[in-house]
């Protein structure tokens, strides 16, 4: 029998805000907690160092200076109640982007899968977190081709991810690792068909991440830029990339001398081009 992973390891929550702290102290803008089953933190921890990821995320808002803070992937399962009520005490901290793996959009692969939710149980958790978190941003994982997906299988999962509008998904078909139940059974797909139908369901995607990027455009989001700007051919100044607080790639125009690296600022979003939003930045900081 073959392991691929060990028990989960949760850190004390005062190392993670003192870490934070110094990472707020030193000039970052934006810290990003990440983790293997990140929304189980803290359930093998006791006594002083015992907490949950909503507490952990609420000493991260008390307790630091980080002007930003985005969650990495959570388990649709693992949020606690009330989750997300955080979003309303610290709006402008709290990236508003979630990313919940859903893998499969069939219950019968859910199931075959080992996963502990079903398309109903994820809708509402969708439904949920859009009614509490304002522009909220999704994005997801998917597998297509599980052993014994059928058809009707993948067309019901092409028409709950249609329904999900994700902005964005890493997509990948399935394939078979050394050591895990999946790789052992029958009803292997040929890879023509996972092929096939990789490129169907990063079609969907493909549409419903462009309606959910459009629905931004001709708004001011605060974007912090990265990187260093690239010199333009055609015109003077130079191109900066960075990222919303709702996770959108936005590309802005600045002056030549103008150094936005890790600069944390509004920018109008007027155009949309491909999965990048192109705006105006309207601060006088530069």
């Amino acid at each position: 029998m073959t392991t691929l992973r060990g028990e989960s390891r949760s850190r004390r929550w005062q190392d993670v805000v003192a870490e934070v702290q110094r990472a707020a102290e030193a000039g970052v803008m934006e810290a990003v907690l990440t983790g293997v089953h990140l929304g189980s933190y803290g359930r093998d921890l006791a006594g002083d160092a015992g907490s949950d990821l909503k507490q952990l995320v609420a000493a991260l808002l008390t307790e630091t200076a980080i002007p930003r803070l985005r969650l990495s992937s959570l388990e649709p399962w693992e949020l606690s109640d009330g989750f997300f009520d955080l979003w309303a005490r610290w709006p402008g901290r709290l990236c508003p982007h979630l990313h919940l793996p859903l893998q499969a959009g069939a219950d019968r692969q859910l199931r075959a899968m080992a996963r502990r939710c079903t398309t109903a149980s994820y809708r509402r958790l969708v439904e949920d977190a859009r009614a509490a978190i304002p522009d909220l941003v999704l994005t997801t994982d998917l597998i297509v081709g599980f052993p014994g997906e059928r058809d009707d299988d993948f067309a019901e999962g092409l028409a709950f991810v249609e329904e999900m509008r994700f902005t964005h998904a890493h997509l990948f078909p399935f394939s078979a690792r050394e050591g895990t139940a999946a790789a052992s059974v029958g009803d292997q797909l040929p890879t023509e068909v996972k092929r096939a139908r990789l490129r169907q369901m990063q079609a969907v995607v493909t549409a419903t991440g462009q309606t959910e990027r459009s629905r931004f455009v001709g708004t001011t989001r605060p974007v912090l830029f990265e990187g260093e700007g690239k010199p333009l051919a055609d015109q003077p100044g130079r191109l900066w990339f960075g990222l919303t607080d709702n996770y959108l790639r936005v590309a802005t125009v600045a002056p030549e001398d103008a150094d936005l690296h890790n600069m944390l600022a509004p920018v109008q979003l007027a155009t949309l081009a491909g999965d990048v939003m192109h705006g105006n930045a309207v601060s006088s900081r530069y």
